[in-house]
Order: C-alpha cells, then sequence, then structure tokens
C-alpha cells in the first residue's frame, strides 16, 4: 500500500497495490499495522458500514459530536463516487474547509479521515456500492450534518443541482457557521 497527504493535515490517500496475472488481480485493500506507521497513532476500526446508491444520491454531510466522533476509512466496491470532508476541527488552520476526491473501483484508492470531519458523497456512475470502516459505534443522539450546499463551504458537487438525491434529514441540517451543531 502507498500512503499521500493532502492539503488538509490529518486526511489520508490509501492505494492499494495490485498484483495482476491472467487471472485478474488481488490487492491488500486494509493493512492496520502500515496505517498506524503513517498516521502515527493507534486506530482500531470496530464497525463497518456499506451503502448502494443510484447516480445523483447525495450522502452527508455527516459526523459524530465528542465522544462519539469517528475516524472513517472510504472505499468504494462498485462504481464512482465524489467523496467530500469539511474540516471541523476548531484548532486547524484548514477549519470550515472542504477536500473532495474522486473514488471508484478502478484505482481502487481510498480516504482515511480523522476525528474532526463533516463526511459526504455523492455517486458519480449509474450507481455506486461504498464501504467504510468506522472506529467508534455509531450513537443516534451524537449524529449531526451540516447543509450540503452551504455557500460558505463553496462545494462542487459535480452534477447538477436538480440532479441530486437527498433524503430529508439532509436537507435540514444547519449551515456551517451555526452555533449550535458542533457539540464541542
Amino acid at each position: 500500500m502507498k500512503f499521500s497527504k493532502v492539503i488538509i493535515d490529518g486526511l489520508v490517500i490509501c492505494k492499494p497495490t495490485k498484483h495482476h496475472d491472467e487471472r485478474g488481480f488481488f490487492s491488500e485493500t486494509f493493512r492496520k499495522d502500515l496505517l498506524e506507521d503513517f498516521i502515527g497513532h493507534n486506530i482500531d476500526f470496530c464497525q463497518e458500514n456499506f451503502s448502494e446508491s443510484k447516480f445523483g444520491v447525495l450522502r452527508g454531510l455527516h459526523f459524530q459530536k465528542k465522544p462519539f466522533a469517528q475516524s472513517k476509512l472510504i472505499s468504494v466496491v462498485m462504481g464512482k463516487i465524489l467523496d467530500v470532508v469539511v474540516d471541523l476541527r476548531k484548532s486547524s488552520k484548514h477549519y470550515g474547509k472542504s477536500f473532495s476526491i474522486e473514488l471508484d473501483d478502478n484505482e481502487n484508492k481510498q480516504l482515511f479521515i480523522p476525528k474532526g470531519f463533516a463526511h459526504g458523497f455523492i455517486v458519480l456512475s449509474e450507481s455506486a456500492k461504498v464501504c467504510y470502516k468506522v472506529d467508534n459505534f455509531y450513537n443516534p443522539y451524537a449524529e449531526c450534518g451540516l447543509n450540503y450546499n452551504d455557500p460558505s463551504l463553496n462545494i462542487d458537487w459535480k452534477i447538477n443541482s436538480d440532479s441530486i438525491i437527498l433524503n430529508k434529514k439532509d436537507t435540514n441540517y444547519p449551515l456551517f457557521n451555526s452555533k449550535n451543531h458542533f457539540g464541542e
């Protein structure tokens, strides 16, 4: 596996090495020891989530309040998504900034997201299957979110807004500047 940092501290792109032969390819998609060496601390994933969505489905921007905050490792099993995070760490020089990356089943890149970020994705292919590991159990009372279309975040979701499909919960999240959703 190869790891690389991005402009926002703590985010890591993980790229598994593919070993090709006449049968196809083999790849290790997760190595706890190598990821921990790269990020400099232990990570104990305890839950794995899986979703299937059609083109235009936007899930997010979600996060869990402390002490239920979650680090995540996002991967795409089938299809293509635009994966988006927003830095919610008030001590970060990138506080309020977003980062996005296309993840797909061809390159098999993954995104490691530490605690302190809102996360969401939109499906860019006909459909997509997304899998992600988390290091804290889901707690419905700690669930929060940001408005995906907040003008202050200036996120380019890569498709026409008329094609975006949201559930009711995701349409009602507050703007980033709201003081009531960080739980710190």
